[in-house]
């Protein structure tokens, strides 16, 4: 008992207590990333709203989001609060996301792989 107290009390003692503790933190922070790892990649998601020109929401919408990879294209109708949203994209994805109503559209924008975010917000507004 009296070398343990010693021990901790002495130079060498702390420096072994404060290597042993930053054993154990350094291993808790790997076992969280494997654990995050083992998740798969992180998805991305798009939303927004769809408006008119004059910045009013537009029901009923339809939004269309392109695969540039595959050619795919998703649709998706604007909800009661001109809402929309597209999850689970792929990372290393290019998209084209743009809107229809009436006979109208709106700008085609660009989701590029190369930005690092995982969730986008971007209105379309739907021009005369």
């Amino acid at each position: 008992m009296k070398r343990t107290g010693f021990l901790l009390r002495s130079s060498a003692g702390k420096v072994i207590l404060a290597f042993c503790s930053m054993v154990v933190v350094a291993g808790a922070v790997l076992s969280v990333y494997a654990v995050a790892e083992q998740r798969g990649p992180v998805q991305r998601v798009v939303q927004g709203k769809v408006m008119d020109s004059g910045g009013a929401i537009v029901k009923g919408a339809v939004v269309y989001l392109k695969d540039d990879h595959s050619l795919t294209v998703k649709s998706y109708f604007s909800d009661d609060e001109g809402g929309y949203r597209f999850g689970q994209l792929a990372q290393n994805t290019d998209y084209e996301i743009w809107a229809e109503s009436n006979g109208k559209k709106s700008a085609v924008k660009t989701i590029s792989s190369f930005d690092n975010k995982n969730q986008f917000f971007i209105d379309l507004k739907i021009g005369k």
